[in-house]
């Protein structure tokens, strides 16, 4: 079974900037907001109630950079008996929080939206995928 999400993060053209060159005073901002989204899959079951705990095989979490701000796709796999929706849009949820976070000091005005599933493989109710 197989899930992506995605979201978007729009920020101002100073702080995308700051965040493409790596000059962002607390690190790399993709590299950290990465590793947060992939241990957010990691821990859905903890963070949302009635969430069954599922071993997953793989998580990824990308990233689109443009002038405005940061797309996230996030894609959870698991050979398991329950779907993995949650789990990457948990993941996306989470690296977006974290580019926040990191970039909060050049931007607070940034928005975080359009969090959503975009497709998902396997169980009872078979495939989807979000219509274009």
């Amino acid at each position: 079974r197989e899930a992506v999400a995605a979201g978007r993060i729009d920020m101002s053209d100073e702080a995308a900037r700051a965040i493409a060159e790596g000059l962002v005073k607390k690190g790399d901002v993709l590299a950290v907001a990465r590793v947060a989204g992939i241990m957010a899959a990691k821990k859905t079951a903890d963070l949302i109630p009635l969430c069954h705990p599922i071993a997953l095989s793989a998580v990824t979490v990308d990233f689109t950079l443009d002038d405005h701000g940061v797309t996230v796709e996030a894609t959870a796999r698991t050979a398991g008996q329950t779907g993995v929706e949650m789990e990457a849009l948990a993941a996306t949820s989470v690296a977006l929080l974290t580019i926040y976070d990191m970039a909060k000091a050049l931007d607070k005005a940034m928005v975080i939206r359009d969090v959503r599933l975009i497709a998902k493989t396997g169980g009872k109710s078979g495939d989807w995928r979000r219509p274009e």
